[in-house]
């Protein structure tokens, strides 16, 4: 019996695997047969993440997503795909009263606006497979919790998982599984994501202990949840949120 978690021979696209999760994403799916097309705007730290996977056949299609420009390259340059994880997107450590609209529009163009375009435009485009599978990493903030100063990126976040389940319904003719996956705190982006008044370290031992696994993520924790919805292993499944954040919604 094939190993229905394999990924063998499957083309996947992983957008912003220049770093972070999304590199983990990258290099994990290599592991298990999968042949990367590596998306970002960075080319140097693409080929970094090209170094780090297993196996050939992978590819580097540099493309800023947030403009509609690099987003049709993108388009025009990627072969007929099994998988995407769309995994590009930024962070923003705003109060409210001090919005700006175009940092708002920043934001939603990269978070939000971008992987439906993507999208939108693989299906017209006939890029995506019939049986393919779709993942979208969104968050445990503006699904599942609130985040005093990340309003913005909370909103984003939650629009991208409203498309998700919209667009679930309408691809499922086709085949085409949509699935989001929730992480909690990945310390690869936490400085990011935090006031630039706390230090890292200091940071990390405050929020350790509001996860009851008492750990923040890995990039590879969240790979792992990826490659079941890339995989076969889960192709009755569509339209759902995959929550990996070690147990910290349950507080």
């Amino acid at each position: 019996m094939i190993n229905p978690f394999l990924l063998e021979g499957k083309k996947i696209l992983v957008t912003g695997s220049s770093s972070g999760i999304g590199r983990g994403i990258a290099i994990e799916c290599s592991k298990i047969g999968a042949k990367i097309i590596l998306n970002g705007r960075n080319l140097q730290r693409l080929e970094e993440t090209l170094a780090l996977l297993e196996g050939d056949g992978h590819a580097i299609i540099e493309a800023d997503l947030s403009q509609q420009e690099g987003l049709d390259a993108l388009v025009a340059a990627l072969p007929e795909l099994d998988g995407c994880v769309f995994c590009a997107g930024i962070p923003q450590v705003c109060l409210v009263k001090h919005f700006k609209r175009a940092d708002l529009e920043t934001i939603f163009s990269v978070n939000t606006l971008a992987p439906m375009l993507l999208t939108s435009a693989l299906v017209k485009k006939k890029k995506i497979t019939k049986g393919a599978s779709l993942v979208f990493i969104e968050s445990i903030s503006g699904i599942f919790v609130g985040t005093k100063g990340d309003v913005a990126y909370n909103a984003s976040k939650a629009g991208l998982n409203g498309f998700v389940k919209g667009a679930a319904l309408e691809f499922s003719a086709q085949g085409i599984r949509l699935n989001a996956v929730n992480p909690g705190l990945v310390p690869t982006n936490i400085l990011d994501l935090t006031n630039s008044m706390f230090a890292e370290e200091h940071h990390i031992d405050i929020m350790q202990e509001s996860y009851p696994l008492k750990r923040l993520g890995k990039p590879e924790d969240i790979a792992y949840g990826v490659i079941y919805l890339l995989s076969d292993a889960s192709s009755w499944v569509t339209g759902t949120n995959l929550v990996i954040d070690g147990g910290y919604v349950l507080n």
